[in-house]
């Protein structure tokens, strides 16, 4: 493992030389793409560092320890050996975690899809219960939330949403929401007291640039229609609203909530470059079927990943055996106790497979 981080560190100063050289300058792609490369291998150097200096720090009080001419002396050199010591172990279960691969995804903008499953006018309306818990989350974050595509239902529900969430590292936090989310609930319309079991899936995708998927424009058909809200009545009377298909997967894109057709195309266009890419990597997934796949944060959405019980108060994670009794609590999107818990679970497992 030190082979591994001092070879970051040499590269990390190589990158440094680079970054300040006239040449390097005068390329500002090249200038940039130097300067991300730093910036990602900054975190593991400085602990890099940190680690050096408390094993030089220790190696000096282990040597002063035995120098000490007194007693008062040996226990002040006795106490900051003791806490170096425990720095050090600290460090040394950082360490392995930073020189995991990071998913080249991870600091994207997001597209979260949330459609209603089993469950009729009930599963539409915890579709939006998630759709708030997503947004609420987000703005705890100081993330912003853009609306691509709603289909509402006439009792505040949705039928499917889709929304955009834009901030640095979005991606690395709700890449694990991909799945199907149950919940155990009295509907509103149940006048026996009955629980009912609903399913809501969710669909988390990174935003993909243009340049990472070719998409031909000869193999899209674009249709036009008047948008509309719930209950069917015309939000207004001109075809803003989009409709992309795109021939050869089949898969369907649209998007109303601009008032402008162009930039409706825009959005159109951004899910569906998003969810070409998706299939792709889970068509390479299925058929490299021999590599690992960890069952935390693999976005299969068949999977069911997590219940929200209402007469119990409880979430469970099913994928780490996680729950909490604060259901109206991560339902207002206070969402770091079970994401911080699933990033550590998939870390560890990760660890697992290099060790």
């Amino acid at each position: 493992m030190l082979e591994k981080l001092q070879a970051v560190e040499d590269k990390y100063l190589e990158l440094e030389s680079l970054i300040s050289d006239p040449a390097t300058i005068a390329d500002i792609d090249r200038w940039q793409r130097y300067n991300k490369e730093h910036a990602s291998l900054t975190p593991i150097v400085e602990k890099f560092r940190e680690y050096k200096q408390v094993v030089k720090g220790i190696e000096e009080d282990k040597a002063m320890f035995e120098e000490a001419l007194d007693d008062e002396m040996r226990k002040l050199v006795e106490e900051e050996l003791a806490a170096l010591t425990g720095k050090k172990e600290a460090l040394d279960q950082e360490l392995p975690i930073l020189l995991l691969p990071k998913d080249p995804n991870d600091d994207k903008n997001v597209i979260v899809e949330i459609r209603g499953g089993v469950g009729g006018e009930e599963a539409a309306l915890f579709a939006g219960d998630l759709f708030r818990m997503y947004s609420r989350y987000a703005e705890k974050q100081g993330w912003r939330t853009e609306l691509l595509d709603a289909n509402a239902t006439e009792i505040g529900g949705f039928k499917e949403v889709s929304f955009m969430v834009k901030g640095f590292g979005a991606y690395s936090r709700l890449k694990y929401e991909s799945g199907t989310h149950r919940v155990q609930r009295v509907p509103a319309t149940e006048s026996g007291g009955r629980i009912h079991t609903s399913a809501v899936t969710v669909a988390v995708l990174p935003e993909v640039e243009d340049v990472e998927v070719d998409i031909n424009p000869n193999e899209l058909r674009i249709d036009t229609y008047c948008a509309s809200g719930a209950g069917g009545q015309y939000v207004n009377r001109t075809e803003t609203a989009i409709r992309i298909t795109h021939l050869p997967t089949g898969i369907v894109v649209q998007c109303q909530d601009e008032k402008s057709q162009l930039k409706n195309k825009e959005k159109a266009m951004k899910v569906l470059r998003a969810r070409i890419l998706d299939k792709a990597r889970q068509e390479q997934e299925d058929a490299v079927a021999a590599d690992r796949r960890s069952q935390v944060g693999s976005g299969d959405r068949s999977e069911r990943i997590r219940t929200y019980n209402f007469p119990q108060g409880r979430v469970t994670d099913h994928r780490i055996g996680l729950t909490l009794h604060k259901i109206d609590a991560v339902l207002n999107g206070e969402l770091e106790e079970i994401l911080n818990a699933l990033i550590t679970a998939d870390q560890a497992e990760r660890l697992k497979q290099v060790k």
